[in-house]
């Protein structure tokens, strides 16, 4: 679809991705001419980002204060910029970040299982062996399985650590993690799609 409407586009160039997203969005909002033949200028393509990672955490901060849950946490970060720098990766499908997230999980609380530290309050500042043996746990298992199941999603990394490093560790907690991916997710589909974007609703196309 795009391939036609943009000739010349590199297909898996991110900031190409980008340009995309800003364009199909000037023209479906009904934005000025101007806005739309200037729409890879690099400080539209900056506004759109920085506007999408504000209300990415608008919305997850305002679940967060609503319901005094843990909706808001490190991994939504990087989560947030793939799905809307690089919308069209395969590493920011929907079905990479679910996954992705979800091995993080089951192995960073694995890992607390095996160390017995699943009832243990985080301690950052003076790490024990077992506090050590699980984030090696997790991370090791998280790196491996994304790789078995082709499909990696490096934020992942970061959940699976929350998680083995005790900061959240019960499985209400665990729980709450999860949700807050699926509304960053979901907030991914519904601002791609009407940007026209040919944003999967599970995978990305690969580039092999």
């Amino acid at each position: 679809m795009w391939s036609q409407a943009y000739p010349g586009r590199h297909e898996h160039h991110a900031h190409g991705d980008l340009a995309h997203v800003v364009s199909g969005l000037a023209h479906r909002l009904r934005f000025p001419a101007s806005v739309r033949r200037h729409h890879d200028h690099h400080l539209v393509l900056t506004v759109f980002v920085t506007a999408n990672a504000a209300l990415s955490m608008v919305l997850v901060s305002g679940v967060a204060l609503a319901t005094g849950e843990p909706f808001v946490f490190p991994s939504l970060g990087p989560t947030a910029f793939l799905l809307f720098y690089a919308a069209r990766q395969p590493v920011a499908s929907p079905r990479n970040t679910l996954i992705g997230h979800v091995v993080g999980t089951v192995s960073g609380y694995v890992a607390l299982l095996v160390t017995g530290l699943q009832s243990a309050p985080a301690n950052l500042t003076d790490v024990t062996w077992p506090r050590a043996g699980a984030a090696i746990i997790s991370l090791s298992l998280t790196a491996g399985l994304m790789v078995l199941l082709r499909a990696p999603h490096p934020p992942a990394g970061a959940t699976t650590l929350i998680i083995s490093l005790g900061v959240l560790h019960t499985l209400p907690q665990l729980g709450i993690m999860m949700a807050g991916v699926c509304a960053l997710v979901v907030q991914g589909v519904v601002i791609n799609r009407l940007a026209g974007v040919d944003y999967p609703l599970w995978k990305g196309k690969s580039k092999n």
